[in-house]
């Protein structure tokens, strides 16, 4: 047997299963605690795109200066952005706080 050919073949094969895998990237939309009801829903629009797209979407607040004191605001806002898309998306990972930041992954429904 040609060792040359069966790599080739190998390497082919191995390229068009690559190929036929499906690529999940990882889109963030970001606000603020008084992130105003206007911005919000253009925020939680663009993350409807993004999970109808197929990509999973990371939802973070930014709390900036005393704003950290009160992750309430940060968790209230993270719970609204899952209600709103709740019928197109699922919450992957829980709101939880890592340093100035309060984060939460949702990902698309399974079809």
């Amino acid at each position: 047997m040609d060792y040359g050919k069966y790599k080739y073949q190998a390497s082919k094969r191995a390229a068009e299963a690559k190929k036929k895998t499906a690529k999940v990237e990882l889109k963030e939309v970001k606000m603020r605690p008084k992130t105003e009801e206007h911005d919000f829903q253009f925020k939680v629009k663009h993350a409807r795109r993004f999970l109808e797209e197929g990509n999973k979407v990371k939802v973070t607040v930014m709390f900036r200066g005393r704003e950290v004191t009160h992750p309430e605001f940060g968790r209230r806002l993270l719970e609204k952005v899952a209600i709103e898309i709740k019928d197109i998306g699922q919450v992957e990972s829980m709101p939880r706080m890592q340093g100035r930041f309060m984060h939460m992954v949702v990902a698309p429904l399974k079809k």
